[in-house]
């Protein structure tokens, strides 16, 4: 048995053990589409439900707190918005976010209160939970951020594989199909990855988990550790 084989089956226990549903995932008390993710087990299953969603909850929003901008398009009063940004409905952008200059948000999207959709960051069909920060240069598509994630300058999300076969969601011990010929990446709450990482089709990564810059990752990060590499995935010290 080779070293690399070797270190897969000392991370297999692990990786059985990574729990890839929404309820291990994420705190829905952290996202006004906290019913988006009801009767369903897996996060990238709201996917083809995010446009219909948000035309049946805009029109119920408070307008003492948003306003309707344009079609299909609600902005809490209280959010920042550049005027080099350009919003495309159906959008949600909730009390107190932020975007900024040269933002492009191509529709289909849920903002979180106080995230931050920064410089250069596009965005389709996507969650962000309350606090997310994709802050500079950022690309995000079909995917659902949660709770206080960040991604550092650069990093992006990869949605569609090269051969455009469906995706499927994968790691040892893990072999889940999703029906989806595009999807994202699903990061858990609090969830860092570095500067111009990679995250591939299908990805997942456990809450409070770290992925050093310039990554290539795929398949599923466990809660709780740190992607060096994809043979060096460690706990994280308590």
């Amino acid at each position: 048995m080779n070293q690399k084989t070797m270190k897969k089956e000392q991370r297999k226990g692990i990786f059985d053990m990574a729990n890839i549903t929404i309820t291990d995932l994420y705190d829905l008390r952290e996202t006004i589409a906290g019913e988006l993710f009801q009767g369903v087990t897996y996060p990238w299953e709201v996917l083809p439900r995010i446009h219909d969603f948000i035309l049946e909850l805009g029109p119920k929003l408070s307008t003492d707190i948003y306003e309707k901008r344009g079609e299909d398009i609600w902005v809490a009063k209280s959010a920042k918005i550049a005027t080099t940004a350009c919003l495309n409905g159906p959008l949600i952008i909730d009390e107190e976010a932020e975007i900024r200059h040269c933002a492009f948000v191509r529709g289909s999207a849920i903002v979180g209160k106080g995230a931050v959709v920064g410089n250069s960051t596009e965005l389709k069909n996507v969650v962000l939970f309350n606090k997310v920060q994709v802050p500079h240069y950022n690309y995000v598509g079909d995917s659902v951020l949660g709770y206080r994630s960040h991604m550092g300058a650069g990093s992006i999300t990869s949605n569609v594989k090269s051969d455009k076969t469906l995706v499927v969601v994968k790691g040892e011990g893990i072999f889940v199909e999703t029906g989806l010929k595009k999807m994202g990446a699903m990061l858990g709450d609090r969830v860092e990855v570095g500067c111009n990482s990679v995250l591939n089709p299908g990805t997942i990564i456990g809450r409070d988990s770290n992925v050093y810059p310039t990554s290539c990752v795929r398949g599923v990060i466990p809660a709780g550790h740190i992607y060096k590499d994809e043979d060096h995935i460690v706990p994280k010290r308590q």
